[in-house]
């Protein structure tokens, strides 16, 4: 059985091009593919032309309006109707498509993802959600930019929302879930953070809660969910992407400037970066699901190239397929909260 994507054909700094290029990388894994493609029919068809097997396994629904990249998400949903972006996601509420996948405007993405879509029952905030890279696993992250402010209850949703979708991505049967914090100590943090433990160790539902984690416990791996805002989920993705690329450029200047002995030391250990580049390449972990929605839609990062791009399409094709949502569904429903403390309610008001 086919399963049917809508792409957002003008999202992206590159598109359409890495759109679909991206497409057909991606139907080059996963033959069960088929796509509808929104956007400007003079600029995508000639693409596809170029690709008959893409072709054959595409619709076209010409548009020709698109969320600009800068715009303001309260203005692209209000007059973004017609956009390719808000067809796409029109299309996953209509039966249409299982999942959308856009690289465009994210605070436009999920603007209109919200409104259209609604949240899961027991969600009050859908989270973008991703997989990390870190030296032990590979590990998910939640919340990355799309809630600033944020209530232990919003956090606790999160908790439960990133656990299960360690379990069904990743495959970890137990998977560990801490809190990103100033410190371990159990009087570090604000009252929001606080509250949302006391949350989780109250709750009724079996969820392995490390407690809190730092920064650097992130990047080791000590747990496999990381819960966090959106404010700091976001500044550490940025940084974390900002270090990886600091690390690589200064690498290969030192080999640039270091003369014959670093290049024949290159040479002698290539097959050893080449396996570190493949491991922090952050294309292969492309993809940032907005969990929580009542449906599946999928944020690629605006600046990716083709491959990034069809990791995208194949994070959202196996969302679907694994049941994120409906296993999301099935946990909210059977748990309450341990209701937070009193000062931790007081803040969150």
């Amino acid at each position: 059985m086919s399963l049917t994507i809508a792409l957002d054909g003008m999202g992206g700094d590159a598109a359409p091009g890495i759109v679909v290029d991206g497409a057909a990388q991606a139907l080059e894994r996963h033959d069960d593919l088929r796509f509808i493609l929104f956007g400007d029919e003079a600029r995508l068809q000639p693409l596809l032309a170029a690709r008959p097997q893409l072709a054959a396994r595409c619709t076209l629904r010409h548009t020709p309006d698109f969320v600009a990249g800068d715009a303001k998400p309260s203005l692209a949903l209000r007059q973004g109707r017609n956009t390719s972006m808000r067809l796409a996601i029109n299309a996953v509420k209509d039966g249409e498509a299982a999942a959308a996948v856009s690289a465009g405007n994210t605070g436009a993405l999920m603007a209109m993802a919200k409104f259209v879509l609604k949240t899961l029952p027991g969600v009050d905030r859908p989270a973008i959600t991703s997989v990390m890279p870190a030296r032990r696993h590979p590990i998910v992250v939640l919340d990355l930019g799309a809630n600033v402010d944020c209530g232990p209850e919003h956090l606790f949703q999160f908790a439960v929302m990133g656990e299960v979708f360690a379990r069904v991505m990743l495959g970890v049967e137990k998977p560990r879930v801490g809190l990103l914090n100033v410190g371990t100590e159990e009087l570090k943090g604000d009252d929001v953070v606080r509250g949302a433990a006391t949350m989780l160790r109250g709750s009724d539902l079996p969820i392995d809660f490390h407690g809190f984690v730092e920064g650097t416990d992130v990047t080791e791996g000590v747990v496999d969910v990381v819960v966090t805002d959106g404010f700091t989920g976001n500044v550490a993705l940025k940084m974390a992407e900002g270090t990886a690329a600091m690390f690589t450029a200064a690498l290969k200047e030192a080999f640039e400037v270091g003369g014959l002995r670093a290049k024949l030391g290159y040479l002698l250990a290539r097959p050893v970066f080449q396996a570190l580049k493949d491991k922090f390449d952050p294309r292969r972990y492309n993809g940032a699901m907005f969990l929580g929605l009542n449906g599946v839609v999928v944020k690629s990062h605006g600046g990716t190239d083709a491959l990034g791009f069809s990791a995208a399409i194949a994070t959202a094709a196996d969302l679907v397929r694994k049941g994120t949502n409906e296993r999301i569904i099935e946990e909210m429903g059977g748990t309450k909260p341990a209701a937070p403390v009193p000062d931790a309610q007081a803040a969150a008001s």
